[in-house]
């Protein structure tokens, strides 16, 4: 059985789960999501609070939500199938500030008829923000969905713009 140390930041009212392994960070929660939305990833994890061994990686995270980081620099230990993996290493080349949408990832990974899979795939992305799944948007520029709701999504976005205003001052 796997140990995940976690430890919950706030940040604006919302809490927020980082969950590591000794090799990485394996989850980031969403806006108030609970440790039964992180079982879902991990289902057959131990769940062990340990802000020591999840500071680094919290602190990360809550850099990003501040608008001070455009990167993360952190190990990750996910997993996931073959597709799942290909598609979030499709994800994680979009830069800050910029999108795309499911077609274009479906396209890069050499399954344009995939892109519902796609859509799947990313839903099941462990550590969203590092894995930016909220840059990905429908092929007509709508948001589509998000884990974390359209608000947040919308939210996201917004902060990289003007971060990205900011930084080209």
């Amino acid at each position: 059985m796997k140990e995940l140390y976690y430890q919950i930041i706030e940040f604006r009212n919302h809490k927020y789960i980082i969950a590591v392994t000794d090799k990485g960070l394996a989850y980031v929660g969403l806006r108030d999501e609970t440790l039964s939305d992180m079982s879902v990833f991990y289902p057959k994890a131990d769940f062990v609070e340990d802000k020591m061994r999840t500071q680094e990686y919290a602190n990360e995270v809550m850099e990003y939500l501040q608008g001070k980081r455009t990167k993360f620099d952190l190990k990750i230990d996910i997993s996931g199938t073959k597709f799942q993996e290909s598609v979030w290493q499709a994800v994680a080349k979009i830069p800050y500030g910029a999108v795309s949408n499911y077609s274009k990832i479906a396209n890069a990974i050499n399954r344009p008829k995939a892109v519902r899979a796609v859509g799947t795939a990313i839903g099941r992305n462990p550590v969203p923000l590092v894995i930016p799944c909220h840059r990905v948007l429908a092929k007509n520029g709508t948001l589509g969905g998000y884990r974390g709701g359209l608000a947040m999504k919308s939210d996201l976005l917004q902060l990289e713009r003007d971060v990205q205003k900011y930084e080209s001052i």
